[in-house]
């Protein structure tokens, strides 16, 4: 008896090497198909140049596709415009090179070299009072950690106002208040796939006592957890002027960056909360300035 036939569907086979992986990668993610792959690696051969190049001038992808693929490539995702359902405020995500996030790797290099090679894990990022951008900073600021390697966290300890969930839309889950009290585990967490590693706990149901939440023990032994799990805790807070939430939360971290609107901010503002932290036993690793 003569074996059944099976249909075969072959895709092209991409040499190997580093310009050979923008081909893969390009063939993965959909943007060529193995029909368009043929015809690319033909040019490449015949024109001795790059298979990203050959892509190019056939009309076949453009060169954010490009870009995109080498981000992946070198484990640093970023998204396009309209991909994903994150904030088009999440600069760090959608406009990787622009000066905006340039601006925010050199803080994120600072804050690597004056806490978290020192042994610290977590980091409060908060504002005096509201509206001067704190979440936003933190936001960005955690992608930024995510795209240098660090098995990064964001957790949203604003229990008043959060922002955290609308920033990376997180809808309808259990946060940090549920884990205080007693009623989620560590599955409250949301690993945010389109990064390498970042995850981001939400605030969760907003408690009528959110100082009481924060002040009680439940919060220091998960502090300690978190850092045992993660290379970088960021904590986004409630504003300082709004109550203790924020000096309770820092002295847990241990450390805070202060976040200030330009031409909002008032200095002696800044002066009086950094005088309060220092009191408290808090260092104010950093301030970064703001303008929007």
């Amino acid at each position: 008896m003569n074996p059944v036939p099976h249909s075969v569907q072959t895709t092209p086979t991409l040499p190997r090497g580093g310009d050979s992986s923008i081909g893969s990668l390009l063939l993965e993610s959909g943007k060529i198909s193995p029909e368009n792959a043929e015809r690319v690696l033909r040019m490449q051969k015949e024109l001795g140049i790059r298979f990203g190049e050959a892509a190019q001038r056939l009309g076949l992808v453009t060169e954010a596709d490009i870009q995109q693929v080498l981000a992946r490539q070198f484990d640093y995702p970023y998204l396009q415009a309209g991909q994903g359902d994150f904030s088009d405020k999440l600069v760090a995500a959608y406009q990787p090179f622009s000066p905006q996030v340039e601006t925010l790797r050199a803080v994120r290099s600072q804050l690597m070299l004056r806490w978290f090679a020192r042994g610290h894990k977590a980091l409060v990022v908060m504002s005096v009072n509201p509206g001067e951008g704190a979440s936003l900073f933190a936001a960005n600021l955690a992608v930024v950690f995510s795209q240098l390697g660090e098995h990064t966290l964001l957790v949203d300890a604003n229990l008043r106002t959060p922002r955290q969930h609308e920033i990376f839309d997180l809808k309808g889950r259990q946060g940090l208040s549920d884990m205080l009290a007693g009623r989620a585990d560590q599955d409250a967490i949301t690993k945010i796939d389109s990064f390498v590693d970042l995850s981001v706990l939400g605030a969760g149901t907003l408690p009528p006592n959110p100082q009481e939440m924060l002040s009680r023990s439940p919060f220091s032994g998960l502090n300690a957890q978190l850092e045992s799990r993660y290379d970088v805790v960021l904590y986004d807070t409630s504003a300082f002027s709004v109550g203790s939430d924020a000096l309770i939360t820092a002295t847990r971290a241990g450390g805070v960056l202060l976040v200030a609107r330009k031409n909002y901010t008032l200095l002696h503002d800044i002066h009086a909360m950094t005088e309060q932290m220092v009191q408290s036993g808090v260092e104010v690793v950093g301030s970064v300035l703001v303008d929007f």
